[in-house]
Order: C-alpha cells, then structure tokens, then sequence
C-alpha cells in the first residue's frame, strides 16, 4: 500500500487532527517550508495528520500515513457495512447535575448524543447503529434517523455499563465483523480515531482508544499516604470507541456473566479471556461531556480575555463539533 509521510517540526503541545481528501489540499506555507513528502501509489480516500509530543519536551513530531483504517500493508480490509455500532447513550448524568441525563443536552442547537451518531452514520464501514437509551427519549434518534441512510436499532440499557452493552450485543446484526462501542457522551470523537481503531480491532480481535497520560498518578494506601508513583509512560486514559470481535464479545460476556465479575470498560471483558487489547492512540479532544462544559468554559475566558490568545484545543473541538454535526 502506498505511504505518504510528513515529518515536521512543531510548536504545538497539544494533539492536532487535520483531515485532507485527495487529491491532497494544499498545506499552509509555513509548513511547506519545513515539509519532507514522500509518497508511493495507490492511496485510500484521506489521510490522517496527528501533532504527537516527543518525550516530554513539548517539542512535537507529526507523522501522517494513508488511511491505515480501511488498508494496512497485509491487505487487511475493514469492509463496507461490516460494523455494528452499539451508541450507550442510557446514562443517567447525575454527576453533571443537570435536569436530563448529559448526552442530551443541547450543544451548539443540538443535542450532544447526536454528534457522534452523524459521524458513525456517515462512515462507509458502518451498517447499524443501535442505540442503548431510555424510551423517553428515542425519539430524538428517531427523528434524526431522516437524514441519514443506515439502519438504526434501539435496546433498553441496563443498571450498570456492561449490561447496557450486552443489551445492544442482542440486537446487533449476526453477520457483522466487528462491534464498535462508544459512549454517546464522547461527542468529539473523529472520523479518523475511529477508522483506525476498525482496523486494529479487525487486526488483533479487541482494541480500544486511548492517550497517554499527562497527569502525575501516586499509588496511595487505605491510610491516603503515597505507596509509589507510577510510570507515565506505562499508563493510558482509555476513551471509546471500544472494538471487538463480536464472538470473542459473547464468549467474554459468558464468562462475567458466569462469574459475576463487574467490568468498568467493554475491552476489560476480552481482558478477562487473557485476550490481548491493542491500544490505538487517540486525541486528547475525545472527550467526556463533563469535561467538554470545562472546555467550554475556558472558552468563554480566553475569547473575553484576548481572543488572538484563543487556545488551539478549543478551536479544534469547535470544527469537529461542526464537522459531527448532522447539517450538511
């Protein structure tokens, strides 16, 4: 499979995603004059740009490569229509303290639950989409169920996380490949983290996003005194999706369920099997409605502050809002 490659100096100090469709939109000037493109034939359909740190330097290094999501070397194919979404989007957000759950509240006209599912509904590899929700409000899927063109299921959720998904795993079509699971709440999510983890999920039966961790993490005893502190080189924060084979799925919820073993995240189900997990790294703007008003909020400051200083982050999350959004 042809490559294309871009290496580039950087001041950024934060993860950057920029999506180019062939042929190749021109890149700014100023990185032209520092760009090294090497390039073969036979290019997937974009291309994925992703700032990442080097070290712990804040210098950073960008690397872009066809979209390995659909094609990788060995010729591995993430298929048309081969994967079934389950969208949980039963969560109650009580830790937000708002007056309905947090996935449907309203974010730039509409409402957050909906962000993620236009962007799963517009991807060639993805042929249904269930959604885990309560009764009350599926009627917000269903009225955007108009303007798009795959089939759209709806399961009740269940007291905790894993029962909500074993309850989307019923209704998911036999013949599907792969089961891609997400929270509702995660409405940043991009075309491009998504397509990737497909492919690693198809490559090794069980992958998942996540990034590294920035934050010091202290290991402390029942006594709240600090055991150790940990290697951030060796933790990742995990986000969705979350792709798994759907048979490796059932047999590992036969086993929690056998067991009564309580799971946090889809991929700890597989775990449990002593399957291996691949991780895909992600971006750090795939983020948590709650940390999303936090998001938000800091906006409002910088732009009343100086809004030539407005942060590349906000930016960014504000064009993927846009680009998620379901208005053509």
């Amino acid at each position: 499979m042809g490559v294309l490659k871009l290496d580039i100096a950087s001041s950024y100090s934060s993860p950057l995603l920029l999506f180019l469709s062939f042929p190749l939109s021109p890149l700014p000037n100023t990185l032209l004059s520092q760009a090294s493109l090497t390039h073969s034939l036979n290019f997937t359909f974009c291309c994925q740009i992703e700032v990442r740190r080097r070290g712990r330097s804040g210098s950073s290094k960008i690397s872009c490569s066809a979209n390995a999501g659909q094609l990788n070397e060995t010729g591995l194919v993430v298929k048309e229509k081969s994967v079934s979404v389950i969208l949980l989007a039963g969560g109650k957000g009580k830790r937000m303290g708002a007056s309905m759950p947090k996935q449907y509240l309203p974010l730039l006209g509409q409402p957050i639950a909906l962000y993620s599912f236009y962007t799963f509904s517009r991807m060639s590899a993805v042929k249904e989409i269930v959604v885990v929700c309560d009764p009350s409000y599926k009627d917000i899927f269903e009225d955007a169920k108009e303007n798009i063109h795959i089939d759209v299921k709806f399961t009740l959720p269940g007291k905790e996380r894993q029962d909500s998904v074993y309850s989307g795993l019923q209704a998911v079509d036999l013949n599907s490949e792969l089961v891609c699971i997400h929270d509702s709440a995660r409405p940043l999510v991009s075309t491009g983290d998504i397509e990737q983890v497909l492919k690693d999920g198809q490559l090794n039966g069980a992958a998942v996003l996540g990034v590294p961790v920035k934050a010091t993490i202290k290991e402390a005893n029942s006594e709240s005194f600090v055991v150790r502190t940990l290697d951030r080189k060796t933790l990742w924060e995990m986000q969705t999706p979350q792709v798994i084979k759907p048979e490796l799925l059932r047999k590992g919820f036969e086993l929690v369920n056998r067991e009564c073993l309580e799971v946090t995240d889809d991929v700890s189900i597989v775990e449990h099997l002593k399957h291996p997990v691949f991780i895909t790294e992600g971006s750090y703007t795939n983020i948590k409605v709650a940390e999303l008003s936090t998001l938000i909020v800091f906006k409002v400051y910088y732009m009343h502050d100086s809004p030539s200083h407005y942060p590349d982050d906000l930016l960014l999350a504000e064009r993927i809002l846009n680009l998620n959004s379901g208005e053509k």
